[in-house]
């Protein structure tokens, strides 16, 4: 891209932006460096990254990558030191820490076994984790310039031994400035140290008096600063354990050093990918500011910005425009009043395309699509010099000659007041001119002007439109608003009245004009009228469209809760219903047992009538508790997805299973007990996890639930079956129920075996029996309550 094109437009602006956005020193160097790119697949993936950092960003809400001291001069010179000092290795320590923590974070993001960030992981699995070398790091240096005694056992032998030698010289000059033969002769009761070594300030006239080593003596010459030479020994001792502990030092800070030598252009390479990250992520950073989306690309000059707002104007000064150009033309020719809009127009065009190809996303409405260009050429503003002898035409001239030159059919050519700075006619002509070549080559051309001739030539050339910035000539102001397919009208006269004009210097002016002129005017003001008709219209039908969208909505809301409350009174008189019949039951079962207490009629019979009697009961039961399709619906939708191992109630059976495989053709395989069946999504019910004392299964009832006579554990496990069973006999029994049967089929038999050992010790139990001919046989255990 050309360099200047870059300035005029003010990408280096954005860039600015972007370095402020980012975390480390590498990335604010790659983003002060960036420039778009000219391949299709290159912007994809820029955009890629942007769209996988912004995904990140929504997730954890933090970057991946911390900041970092700058350490690259130091890895390239590392190799020919003897050793790095403290600071340098501390700092080493940090890039390292930066590196694996970066590396950690973002294979972390990688859900269900697929990572969602293919792009950033693919960059982030190239770096590498020196964790022996940051440990070892971090365990011998305390701070910048101090090393841990912990990072050998001779160092820490050496302090050991400092520290005794320190506190016998202190103890034996603490001694002398306390006796009272010596502390007349010193100028303060203190313990100093000169050159390395201990001494005590003594008055120079007293020199005689206490006999050592002048180590150093006052600006005045009044204060001698004096080793006794009763701790000359001791302090020799010490100034040995000093250059031991430097050696030392100097031994394990070479060590350290050798460690990063090997991995030095590695960590170096690691810090440039760090920086390319964090880019990434300072581009997802300025794209949340700017409230900025991901446009669609395209490499066949289509450009559709959809309320696009341009990024270095602020938020609440403005106003979103529509461009499109290359579809069905590629010559956009946009007129207008000064300061109207018509430069911002075009900076906000050419911006967009060089913010996208650098894989930033822009200011605009999902629905933006731009073309990627191979160069974009822009020669916009006033260039005069007068070190050059250039005017402003000449300065315009010059640029257009160089954009000639280049410019081809994988160009975006941007030109602002087009033929301006010269005669009109010559002008306007030498503007067409240049239009018409442009456009002959495929160049994708927007350009601005106030010449009449060139509204009137786009009009009449195929492939070329005219465009206008709004004027508002009630506030004398511009409305800053695009308006493409109609050329702008000059408002000269109207602005100049409302500025106090007198009326007839105004009507002399119009004498002037052509009739052409005059009848051009005439058609532009009476299309800008119907264009703002049109729009008002569009407004119009656009509001009672979302007046009709709201009130169809507020017509299905009230609706669903009309059918809601349908249900609902439904289900209330089943249940209802339900009592009645439990009341029934209650009442049917006193008068079997009355019954069967007499002797005098034929059992067999009235054990046939009893059970036919039940049967009837126990339909009309049965038809009671069937879940309808009004508990359905009140009980809510069906999920959109389900997850294998999922747990889930299958409306139609009135069940609860677990999802065992994926759905295929809207069908979910299910397992029910040990009963494997496929079942339609809409036909199941999402189920609340809740927990077992003592095994997996789900058992919930409401506490105001009638029971009925018989409870149905086909398909169950002994274990699972058993918490069921046991919550039903307590129910039953606090309904007054005498006799029920539990229907657990014939199978192997390991079922009912189960259930009645289960039964043998439960304390609602008085007796059970198999099921009699009629009533299931070993199909059914018959149990009496107590």
């Amino acid at each position: 891209m050309n360099q200047k094109t870059l300035n005029t437009l003010e990408f280096n602006k954005i860039l600015e932006q972007l370095a402020l956005k980012c975390g480390c020193c590498v990335s604010r160097e790659l983003a002060a460096s960036l420039r778009p790119f000219d391949e299709l697949d290159d912007v994809n993936s820029e955009l890629a990254l942007t769209s996988e950092a912004e995904t990140f960003n929504i997730r954890t809400g933090s970057s991946p990558v911390d900041d970092f001291p700058d350490m690259r001069s130091t890895l390239k010179r590392v190799n020919a030191v003897l050793h790095l000092s403290c600071e340098e290795l501390l700092n080493v320590g940090k890039c390292l820490k930066a590196i694996r923590r970066c590396r950690e974070q973002l294979f972390r993001e990688n859900p269900e076994g697929e990572n969602a960030l293919p792009l950033l992981g693919n960059m982030a699995s190239g770096l590498m984790a020196h964790r022996a070398i940051e440990e070892e790091i971090e365990r011998c240096i305390l701070s910048e310039d101090e090393v841990a005694d912990a990072a050998s056992p001779a160092l820490s032998r050496i302090r050991r031994q400092m520290k005794i030698a320190n506190e016998k010289v202190r103890a034996k000059l603490n001694d002398m400035i306390r006796s009272s033969t010596y502390s007349k002769y010193l100028q303060d009761p203190l313990v100093t140290i000169r050159n390395g070594r201990f001494v005590i300030p003594v008055k120079q006239e007293y020199r005689q008096n206490i006999p050592g080593l002048i180590h150093d003596q006052s600006g005045t010459g009044a204060t001698l600063f004096i080793e006794p030479s009763a701790v000359v020994e001791l302090g020799n001792e010490y100034k040995k354990l000093v250059m031991e502990e430097a050696a030392e030092v100097e031994r394990i800070l070479a060590e350290l050093t050798e460690m990063i030598k090997p991995s030095a252009n590695d960590i170096y390479a690691d810090l440039l990918t760090l920086g390319e990250i964090d880019l990434c992520f300072a581009k997802a950073k300025l794209a949340r500011d700017m409230r900025a989306v991901c446009p669609k690309l395209n490499s066949e000059g289509r450009i559709t910005i959809k309320k696009g707002r341009h990024p270095l104007i602020a938020n609440d000064k403005v106003v979103p425009i529509d461009i499109w150009l290359g579809g069905e033309f590629t010559t956009l020719i946009v007129t207008g009043p000064n300061t109207g809009g018509k430069t911002v127009t075009l900076k906000t065009l050419g911006l967009f395309t060089l913010m996208a190809q650098a894989g930033m996303f822009v200011p605009a409405n999902v629905g933006t699509e731009l073309a990627v260009f191979r160069n974009v050429f822009a020669d916009i503003g006033d260039e005069q010099s007068i070190e050059q002898s250039l005017s402003t035409f000449s300065s315009h001239m010059k640029n257009i000659v160089g954009i000639l030159e280049e410019a081809d059919d994988e160009s975006l050519i941007l030109l602002d007041e087009l033929g301006a700075g010269t005669d009109p006619v010559e002008g306007a002509a030498l503007a067409m001119s240049i239009l018409e070549e442009l456009h002959s080559r495929g160049c994708r051309t927007a350009a601005t002007t106030h010449y009449s001739e060139i509204k009137a030539f786009a009009l009449t050339h195929e492939g070329m439109q005219n465009a206008s910035m709004e004027f508002d000539v009630d506030r004398l102001c511009p409305t800053y608003r695009l308006f493409i397919g109609i050329p702008g009208k000059s408002n000269a006269f109207e602005i100049s009245k409302r500025l106090g004009m007198s009326d007839y210097i105004i009507e002399n002016a119009r004498e002037y004009l052509t009739k052409q002129d005059v009848d051009f005017e005439t058609v532009l003001a009476t299309a800008e009228d119907e264009k703002h008709k049109a729009e008002r219209e569009r407004e119009e039908a656009e509001n009672a469209r979302r007046e009709l969208d709201a009130l169809r909505a507020d017509m299905r809301s009230e609706r669903k809760r009309f059918e809601t409350e349908k249900a609902e009174l439904r289900l209330k008189a089943k249940e209802e219903a339900r009592k009645v019949v439990a009341d029934a039951k209650r009442e049917m079962e006193a008068l079997i047992m009355q019954i069967r207490s007499m002797k005098d009629i034929d059992q067999r019979a009235a054990d046939r009538v009893i059970q036919q009697a039940r049967d009837a009961v126990r339909q009309k039961d049965k038809e009671l508790y069937e879940t309808p399709q009004e508990q359905r619906m009140i009980e809510g939708s069906a999920p959109k997805f389900v997850t294998p191992g999922q747990t889930v109630r299958v409306v139609s059976l009135d069940k609860e299973g677990t999802v065992i495989g994926k759905a295929k053709g809207g069908e979910v395989p299910v397992q029910v007990g040990i009963i494997k069946l496929n079942v339609k999504l809409d036909d199941l019910r999402e189920v609340k996890e809740t927990k077992a004392a003592s095994s997996n299964t789900k058992v919930e009832y409401a506490a105001d639930k009638t029971v009925g006579l018989e409870l149905d554990i086909r398909g169950m496990m002994v274990e699972d079956a058993k918490p069921v069973v046991d919550r039903y006999l307590y129910d039953c029994k606090r309904q007054a129920l005498n006799e029920v049967s539990i229907i657990h089929g014939k199978g192997t038999g390991a079922l009912r075996a189960g259930i009645q050992a289960f039964l043998k010790t439960h304390p609602k139990v008085k007796s059970f029996r198999n099921g009699n001919y009629g009533e299931g046989d070993f199909g059914v255990t018959v149990v009496t309550l107590k």
